[in-house]
């Protein structure tokens, strides 16, 4: 195991403050509970930078109590208060969901999850993509937001002659920025930074698309020695040029189930401490990449197509794309690694 340097606790702690001051707008008023275990380096250094931001906070260990303590500690919280949950997989509480049942109590949630896909020094990666710049997220979040929501088709470049065209509008974008103003829930899966949309007509969305990395079978960053080139014709993968194994493989399992291959997310990642060469293992983490990631298989909880029922679609497999550039109605929104709006 990695042991992580002194300055590792300091920036944990320091981006833990600011993501409750600014993200979450935690307060004196309400309490904190905080859910962690010790089984990972990344879990303790968490769990310690909550201690410094929390002093006054519930600490309870999930492998030393039982289930129904957890259920307990949740019961003594009121609407307002604050859960975070630290943990190296996922916790388990038989059949209760635990964000969704704490988001139906009026809470606020902070989650941390699966942080044994980010060992060693993925941990720092994973800390650093904790900051919170409010003006950076919300600004450029809200930004996109705008763009993407009048625009009446995009093209995503990249590279070597591949162009994705999108010859449709865009459903109403969803923004991750930590700005819940808006919204009924305050607070989800962390780290945040992500604008997401999809084509209205997904059959409008043509062209060939390069990937450099692949959500694989273990819900794991898949890196291919050289990018594949995605083949999309009326909005479904038909082709896969340099294709690995494991890719092959994602996409036989989804066609086996769904027929077909959909390609449905358009999804503009904002978190500055993910780029194409500084990357952890867990897809979900990594899904906030600056730059552009979409999904394949007929799976969108927050988009509902007449063409899909929700009982047959099964499957939302994260592909991320070689960006040279972003263009939304002929402009140009994303260049040289970052957003232009």
């Amino acid at each position: 195991m990695t042991t992580f340097p002194s300055s590792a606790l300091d920036a944990a702690s320091r981006n833990v403050a600011d993501l409750l001051a600014h993200a979450i707008e935690h307060g004196p008023a309400h309490r904190a509970l905080v859910v962690y275990d010790t089984r990972s380096e990344l879990n303790a250094v968490l769990t310690q930078a909550y201690r410094r931001a929390l002093p006054d906070g519930e600490f309870v260990d999930f492998d030393a109590v039982g289930p129904d303590d957890v259920l307990a500690a949740f019961e003594r919280l009121a609407p307002g208060d604050l859960v975070v949950l630290i943990q190296t997989t996922s916790f388990r509480l038989n059949d209760y969901r635990i964000r969704m049942e704490l988001f139906a109590r009026k809470l606020k949630v902070i989650e941390h999850l699966h942080l044994s896909r980010m060992p060693g020094e993925q941990g720092l990666v994973y800390i650093d993509a904790l900051a919170y710049d409010p003006a950076y997220f919300r600004g450029v979040g809200h930004a996109l937001k705008a763009r993407l929501d009048r625009a009446q088709g995009g093209v995503v470049d990249s590279g070597n002659g591949a162009l994705l065209t999108f010859g449709s509008p865009f459903e109403e974008a969803k923004l991750n920025i930590g700005d819940y103003s808006a919204m009924k829930n305050v607070g989800g899966l962390f780290p945040i930074g992500e604008v997401f949309t999809e084509a209205r007509d997904l059959e409008a969305v043509n062209g060939q698309v390069r990937v450099f990395v692949f959500g694989d079978t273990s819900f794991r960053v898949n890196r291919p020695p050289v990018p594949i080139t995605m083949i999309v014709e009326q909005g479904r993968v038909t082709g896969a040029l340099d294709a690995t194994p494991a890719f092959d493989e994602m996409l036989s399992i989804i066609r086996a189930h769904e027929g077909e291959v959909w390609m449905r997310e358009l999804g503009l990642g904002m978190n500055r401490a993910f780029s194409a060469t500084r990357m952890v293992d867990d897809i979900g983490t990594y899904e906030r990449m600056c730059g552009v990631h979409l999904s394949l298989g007929a799976k969108h909880g927050q988009y509902q197509k007449p063409q899909f029922k929700r009982k047959d679609a099964r499957y939302h497999v994260d592909v991320f794309a070689v960006t040279e550039g972003v263009y939304l109605d002929g402009e140009r929104i994303y260049a040289d690694g970052g957003w232009t709006v």
